[in-house]
């Protein structure tokens, strides 16, 4: 989490949203003015009404809660709003509630406190247990539980994570809990960019764990490790937990990763992946576009994956499999061994390729139903090989029978979600593979503006 920043230009949607229609929103409290924003809660207060302080030094984790708590009673009547006006706002871990809305606006920074005081430490997930989360885990920077119709927006504000103190430290193992997330909350989410050292491990962008009924669209991210990380538990807590990652939507994502994955499927994923779709995908610079990492004792399955339309720059692999993870909890059984079958992949476009597949299967285990159709790759010039198999079986070419991977036509509960009103959000760049022609393009809409 070193730097590690979410740009607020969007939407991050919890359960089901659906606004109404919007009206303005004036809410008192700034010294010099006061703040108008679109509103589509029937009630609003500015962080400045309870002692916020934004001067980057100043401690303003009393001031969230104090705001939070005075709003959450109101929520139910129609709704509340939290607005963060410009300034830095340093603060660490609060828990958000039902019916409400954080807005940042456009000069508003979140700065993530480095003091190990200001996130309580919480038990460890039953899916991972002790032995991957030492004695517990320090709290995200914003939380939720149980909670319904959450919204987090604004007009490109920044959430900054500032995680180098706590890489020091992890490093120097000084730390006796897992290093805290910037959110944790969220079933879909909607115009992210998510900014992250790329030379810094273990800064994944997105970490779908044990989720069902998830929506990832519009998102931007450059990251030290996967972009997306899909994720149900680790080995026989994962296993015992039983609660897989499923029915998950990806679209319009962006990433440049140069040492990890677009899309990662595991390693902890002992409780099951399944029925996961990505299409109108780009990555650049990255190492992988999807890849799969699993490990003897962790079990579990990878199934039913599907994606298309990839437009791919630079990359070490296209699709990458490795069976040989060797971080595992204590008394885990090496004899359990992953599932992974009816993986589909089409539609794609490749350059820069040096190495377009490599299989790394563990021997006595078997992959079933491998598609890939409809896929063009240009190598780096003068490579001797495009595909590294070890263990691995592929069918014979026949040309008079040639078939497109599937993708499946029907929709999800969570495509029902939408946003109504004259306030409708709308991305402040845009992502597909239509559109992407070249990197200066690229960059361009990007980083709208500059």
């Amino acid at each position: 989490m070193e730097s590690f920043r979410l740009l607020v230009g969007i939407q991050l949607i919890l359960s089901v949203l659906i606004l109404n229609e919007s009206r303005t929103c004036i809410a008192q409290g700034l010294k010099t003015a006061t703040t108008t924003v679109k509103c589509s809660r029937k009630h609003s207060a500015v962080l400045t009404e309870f002692g916020g302080v934004g001067d980057g030094v100043t401690s303003n984790t009393k001031a969230f809660k104090a705001a939070i708590d005075h709003l959450r009673p109101l929520a139910s009547d129609g709704g509340a709003q939290l607005i963060v006006p410009p300034g830095k706002w340093l603060t660490g871990s609060f828990n958000l509630t039902s019916n409400f809305t954080l807005f940042l606006h456009k000069d508003a920074v979140i700065l993530a406190s480095q003091e190990e005081s200001e996130y309580p430490i919480l038990e460890p997930l039953p899916s991972y247990g002790l032995e991957k989360n030492s004695t517990g885990r320090f709290s995200s920077l914003i939380m939720g539980t149980n909670l319904t119709d959450v919204v987090i927006t604004g007009n490109n504000g920044t959430i900054d994570g500032q995680g180098k103190p706590w890489w020091t430290k992890f490093k120097a193992r000084e730390l006796n809990a897992v290093r805290p997330l910037i959110i944790e909350i969220l079933f879909s989410l909607q115009g992210l960019t998510i900014l992250a050292p790329i030379d810094i491990p273990n800064t994944d962008g997105i970490n779908p764990d044990s989720c069902s009924n998830t929506r990832i669209e519009d998102c931007f991210i450059v990251s030290g490790d996967d972009c997306i990380a899909i994720k149900s538990g680790f080995d026989q807590y994962g296993i015992k937990m039983g609660m897989p990652s499923e029915h998950i939507i990806i679209r319009r994502l962006t990433c440049i990763s140069p040492d990890s994955a677009t899309i990662a499927l595991g390693s902890e994923m002992s409780g099951g992946i399944k029925d996961i779709r990505a299409e109108d995908v780009t990555a650049i610079d990255t190492q992988a576009a999807l890849r799969i990492k699993t490990a003897p004792g962790r079990g579990g399955y990878i199934k039913d994956i599907f994606t298309r339309r990839f437009i791919l720059k630079t990359m070490q692999f296209v699709f990458r499999v490795n069976e040989f993870y060797k971080t595992h909890a204590e008394g885990y059984d090496p004899t359990l061994l992953s599932d992974v079958s009816n993986i589909n992949c089409r539609d794609m476009v490749a350059e820069n390729v040096t190495v377009a597949a490599e299989y790394e299967v563990l021997p006595g285990n078997t992959f079933t139903g491998i598609c890939i159709s409809n896929t063009t790759m240009t190598m780096f010039p003068d490579l001797k090989t495009s595909f590294k198999v070890e263990t691995w079986d592929l069918l014979p070419h026949n040309s008079n029978n040639i078939i497109d991977c599937s993708y499946p036509q029907d929709k999800h509960d969570k495509e029902k979600v939408y946003l109504k009103g004259k306030d409708k959000i709308v991305p402040p760049f845009r992502f597909g593979v239509e559109d992407v022609a070249t990197k200066m393009w690229f960059h361009k809409l990007a980083y709208p503006g500059q």
